[in-house]
């Protein structure tokens, strides 16, 4: 009788995240997790994780120091999953604004990460989300399930196309707070969400488990 091995996660440690947190999550749906900023760890794993928690410019530079940027950039160049979550999501566009001043992200995808135009800012609780109904992150998911958010910033525009017809176009989940914005993006190799799944229960850890099925 053979038994497949677990999954190995690096949940990427540039400062900047609930490292604790996402490393709990993944060990509840069976993933082989490390909490590290070793690029050859890093590099290795079936699945790297990169969270996000305060302000993107502060966020990137964290990342930067870490070689977390390159670490993206060569994984994804060699077509190894990434994980974005919360401000680990919205590093991955092209630049952000937070007060104003507009800071370099990774580029990964083109786009602004502007201040959410709602009544209530933060965007802080349980929110639905529109998912596409091929999704593989949301496979299993009704309508109804709700996921935990807390940000003030967003990708409010998406304006990724794919004009090549033989390159799939990338799988974008919406939710609403005031105004749409995008909530998930499914792109090859490269996952996202804004909301927290390590925050998001039951439902989180089935979209953990998504994930780490494509692995």
């Amino acid at each position: 009788m053979s038994t497949t091995a677990p999954k190995k996660i690096v949940v990427f440690d540039y400062g900047f995240g609930n490292v604790r947190s996402a490393e709990r999550a993944l060990a509840r749906v069976g993933a082989d997790v490390e909490i590290t900023r070793d690029y050859d760890t890093a590099m290795n794993a079936d699945g790297l994780l990169v969270p996000g928690v305060g302000a993107f410019s502060a966020c990137m530079r964290g990342l930067k120091e870490a070689r977390g940027d390159w670490i993206v950039g060569r994984r994804l160049a060699g077509g190894r999953p990434v994980l974005g979550i919360c401000v680990g999501m919205q590093i991955l566009f092209a630049h952000g604004i937070e007060h104003g001043v507009e800071s370099e992200g990774l580029d990964e995808w083109p786009g602004t990460v502007e201040p959410l135009n709602a009544p209530v800012v933060p965007h802080m609780g349980w929110n639905t989300v529109d998912a596409p109904e091929d999704s593989e992150l949301f496979a299993g998911m009704d309508a109804d399930t709700r996921y935990y958010f807390v940000h003030s910033y967003a990708m409010r525009k998406w304006s990724l196309e794919v004009g090549n017809p033989n390159l799939r176009a990338p799988k974008v989940t919406w939710a609403t707070h005031g105004e749409p914005f995008v909530a998930a993006v499914e792109n090859g190799a490269l996952w996202a969400t804004q909301f927290h799944p390590e925050k998001s229960g039951d439902a989180g850890a089935q979209l953990l488990t998504n994930w780490i099925g494509t692995l």
